[in-house]
């Protein structure tokens, strides 16, 4: 059969968006290797699935480019916001998202026009943070988190000079990480921006990536990084601004610790493909 889909991205982080409440997907796998391919397939991070949930709004599975299924993805969930409310599956601009870490809440700001360019996304509350040294061909001491998939926050004055071709995969197969790990190399850039490149566990070097990004702000505002003054009256939290190289994201820890991730969210283009059962 054929089967729709919709290319997003949100700060460069590209996903293949299917609606499972139209279009079964049985091995998700196999189809996330098969299609994320960039020369025989449709090119992209991963494959995103939409479906119903019991327990929230709707329902999110991220499957990455080499198969395996990740727990969460900011810049995912950001999209799927914009997918369910332009394509008229909802009209709520608040939205709960079911996914294998718990639960998010998806706050959409739409335009005059009906169309959805930031979403914010609350991703809950950090967990584990700590400090590690990975042993190895290229050691680090970094901040571990979770922010419901695991994360290692290396903060560094030279960001120029790390291969992150090399030091990316060994640090996610390290000992120390038993279900592997995303990895983070961060500058600080004074008044609470922060520059970042990603090493996606199951994806590799991806232009953004949400957790990523909210990972970073939690590690510099635990190591004592100055966040950013806002200037408004309204402001009650701590604020990153989290620069990666397919654009920025807005990181806000609040003072109950929860972290809210705001950033766009970006129709690629649609189109079908064919689809063995």
């Amino acid at each position: 059969m054929k089967v729709k889909f919709t290319k997003m991205q949100g700060a460069g982080n590209d996903y293949i968006y299917v609606n499972t409440m139209q279009f079964a997907i049985t091995d998700p796998a196999a189809v996330s290797r098969k299609w994320s391919r960039p020369h025989t397939g449709i090119g992209s991070d991963g494959l995103v699935l939409i479906g119903n949930s019991d327990i929230a709004d709707f329902s999110m599975r991220i499957f990455n480019a080499d198969g395996s299924e990740a727990m969460m993805c900011g810049n995912a969930s950001r999209c799927i916001g914009k997918y369910l409310y332009e394509k008229d599956l909802t009209d709520k601009t608040s939205i709960r998202l079911e996914t294998l870490s718990g639960i998010k809440v998806l706050n959409l700001k739409v335009s005059n026009g009906g169309t959805v360019d930031q979403v914010c996304v609350d991703m809950g509350q950090p967990s584990g943070i700590k400090r590690l040294k990975t042993d190895g061909m290229f050691p680090h001491e970094g901040i571990s988190l979770s922010m419901g998939n695991p994360h290692f926050v290396i903060f560094t004055d030279d960001l120029g000079g790390i291969d992150l071709i090399k030091e990316g995969p060994e640090i996610e197969n390290n000992p120390l990480f038993p279900d592997r790990t995303n990895v983070e190399f961060a500058t600080d850039m004074g008044n609470g921006t922060i520059r970042m490149r990603v090493w996606e566990r199951g994806s590799g070097i991806t232009e953004a990536c949400g957790t990523g990004a909210c990972a970073t702000a939690v590690a510099a505002l635990f190591t004592g990084i100055t966040a950013r003054n806002n200037g408004t009256a309204e402001y009650s939290g701590k604020e990153y601004i989290i620069e990666m190289d397919g654009g920025h994201l807005t990181i806000e820890i609040s003072p109950e610790r929860h972290v809210l991730m705001t950033g766009p969210a970006v129709n690629v283009f649609e189109g079908e493909i064919e689809y063995e059962i």
